[in-house]
């Protein structure tokens, strides 16, 4: 089984973060999830996005997440994959140059990652994803398109591997992306 790293934080988005967390350990891969500046037993504050009719999503509190992992400690040799969830969480953590550090370790050690939602934010600071095939939720085009990404449009519950890198637009896409990222693993 794979021994996957979850970087999240706060305002992260609820299902972006909690469901891929525990279907990857129910299928037995060890998932450690961190966040800058936060050790593990500490929490992180969620968001619940949902589609209700609105030109945009609207956002709820969510739940509080516990870390079980220390970001402080991460040493991404011992990783084989990299998961990014969405929420708002990525629009400050890519503002963080370990966060980047790592997340270029991963895409140029050709190892699977998957970004959902806003999590692909991180790929383009990262500068990861000139040349690929990448979705993400559909705000986020621009940045995608800028990074030199070709983006692709996908329905909500779509996703789509490029190489190692599996993305999706938004929480519905998670069977999708998780049935390809687990293929990859």
């Amino acid at each position: 089984m794979a021994k996957v790293l979850m970087i999240t934080g706060d305002f992260v988005e609820d299902y972006e973060n909690m469901v891929p967390f525990q279907a990857l350990l129910a299928m037995g891969h060890d998932v450690e999830a961190v966040c800058p500046g936060k050790k593990a037993g500490d929490t992180i504050a969620t968001s619940i996005h949902d589609f209700e009719g609105d030109q945009t999503y609207t956002e709820k509190r969510g739940h509080n997440f516990e870390l079980n992992a220390t970001f402080a400690d991460v040493n991404v040799d011992d990783f084989d994959a990299l998961y990014l969830p969405g929420g708002r969480a990525p629009e400050y953590l890519r503002l963080n140059p370990k966060v980047i550090e790592i997340i270029r370790h991963f895409a140029t050690s050709d190892k699977p990652i998957a970004a959902v939602c806003h999590g692909p934010q991180l790929l383009s600071a990262a500068g990861v994803i000139e040349g690929k095939k990448v979705s993400a939720y559909p705000a986020c085009q621009p940045e995608m398109t800028m990074a030199g990404a070709e983006y692709i449009e996908l329905s909500m519950d779509g996703a789509i591997t490029d190489g190692k890198l599996v993305t999706g637009p938004a929480w519905p896409a998670h069977p999708a992306m998780l049935k390809q990222f687990v293929a990859l693993l």
